[in-house]
């Protein structure tokens, strides 16, 4: 080895953490086994966190794949090809599937001439269903153009999911595997949420910088609201009447009132030339997580005041979908160009692991495992 290079300790099956060679200057013997004993220390507590039983479901773009992930041992269980950019992803009510978004359209970032992008090959738009227990692909549901994320009816009923290069959102009948409605809204609809009640469907549209309401049954717009610039993903809080969208280029959060469809504040989360906010998740409506992409960090968020109570730092390589343990004690961010999930412990502050699954993990979520 080098002087200046690194020993790769390998913690368990996929993961890594960067240890100081001792033949770094100034490193010694007792400095090494320091940090070896560290390393023994974080990822205890990492198995420790992490209950056995639970399930990490990991979109991969790029590897046409679903990723499952057991937290606790810290490696991947199963790779189960689902077909073309998944993205989107969720579990049925009763966590015997998950659902994923496919699509034929090609990559496209920001500021992308997409004029110069090959066309879009609708063949492979749909919502791919998952059998868990059996780990294999067993339908794909027509969805409208090009779907990009969606959300489930709490009743598990109906599937919302936005159409991306369409300009519109689609419901799905789960039941039947069938397209019940399709109805236009803002352009690059992305994220979606459902109310509790299952009455109302909230849809983020990157382009229009704005957030549309629609009633769930009759597939109506009710509303728009304006948000910050690049609207990304959703989150309603079940108390207070009051939703969330993450802003990526206003840096910020749009609160919204639920009951009268109007903006509450606009709440900062830092220098639009760096923050870019994109997933969001809670336990309990009050503290809020969001990812940040090429910053690279998790803010913690009190909703009650609309300040940033902590900045988790260095949480992956630009973080994007996130999800929270049941107990609220820990968040799992995918990170794409990485090709790893990120553990954190939320009480400490800090990653306790990441977790290589390869690829370019896109949406993550988390389940018991099924029995």
């Amino acid at each position: 080895m080098p002087p200046g290079g690194h020993l790769r300790a390998r913690v368990r099956s996929d993961t890594f953490v960067q240890i100081p060679s001792q033949q770094d200057p100034g490193m010694n013997r007792r400095t090494a086994a320091a940090a070896l004993a560290a390393l023994a220390l974080v990822w205890g507590a990492a198995r420790a966190a992490a209950p056995a039983g639970e399930r990490l479901y990991v979109s991969d773009e790029t590897g046409g794949n679903v990723v499952i992930v057991d937290p606790q041992a810290g490696q991947v269980v199963a790779r189960i090809p689902v077909g073309k950019r998944p993205r989107g992803i969720q579990l049925s009510v009763d966590h015997a599937r998950a659902y994923v978004a496919l699509t034929g359209s090609p990559a496209a970032g920001p500021n992308v001439d997409e004029s110069k992008l090959p066309p879009p090959d609708h063949r492979y738009d749909g919502i791919g269903v998952v059998d868990l227990r059996a780990q294999r692909l067993v339908s794909t549901y027509p969805s409208g153009a090009d779907p990009e994320t969606f959300a489930l009816s709490h009743d598990g009923k109906i599937l919302y999911v936005s159409n991306e290069d369409s300009g519109q959102l689609s419901a799905i009948d789960l039941a039947k595997g069938t397209l019940l409605a399709t109805v236009a809204v803002g352009s690059e609809p992305e994220g979606v949420a459902v109310s509790h009640d299952d009455k109302t469907v909230y849809v983020t549209c990157e382009t229009s910088n704005s957030l549309y309401v629609l009633d769930a049954h009759a597939m109506k717009v009710l509303a728009q609201i304006p948000t910050g610039k690049r609207p990304r993903a959703i989150y309603l809080s079940r108390g207070a009447h009051r939703g969330y969208v993450t802003d990526e280029f206003g840096a910020s959060l749009t609160e919204f009132n639920t009951d009268d469809n109007t903006v509450v504040r606009t709440i900062p989360l830092g220098d639009p030339k760096v923050v870019r906010p994109m997933g969001i998740a809670s336990h309990d409506g009050k503290t809020l997580y969001v990812t940040t992409g090429r910053f690279g960090a998790l803010l913690e968020v009190e909703a009650g005041t609309g300040k940033v109570l902590r900045t988790i730092a260095q949480v992956g390589a630009r973080p994007w979908g996130v999800a929270l343990s049941p107990d609220g004690t820990r968040a799992y961010t995918a990170n794409g160009p990485a090709g790893d999930v990120s553990v954190v412990d939320l009480k400490a502050g800090q990653v306790v692991a990441r977790i290589a699954v390869g690829g370019s993990p896109w949406g993550i979520v988390i389940a018991p495992a099924p029995k």
